[in-house]
């Protein structure tokens, strides 16, 4: 699965994008994020408060409840302001 970071979430992990493998139980965006936020410091920086943090699977907004099943890319970026 593709993961993109964007904004600030980029900066704090130092990457733009990556491919993984998600471990076995890893269902939710939540579960995701949950699980990036253990993979090391830059991560765990970045996704301080998970509560706050977007999530688009496959181009489409979604909540931390949704489920991964057969997605393509996530896209993870903080939340936006503007009009």
């Amino acid at each position: 699965m593709k993961l993109a970071y964007f904004a600030w979430v980029r900066e704090r992990i130092g990457i733009a994008e990556e491919e993984v493998a998600l471990p076995a139980g890893i269902v939710t965006v939540g579960d995701l994020l949950h699980w990036l936020k253990g993979r090391g410091e830059t991560y765990d920086a970045a996704l301080q408060a998970p509560e706050i943090i977007r999530v688009a699977i496959d181009h489409e907004h979604v909540d931390h409840s949704e489920p991964l099943g057969g997605a393509r890319e996530v896209a993870i970026f903080p939340p936006m302001t503007g009009g």
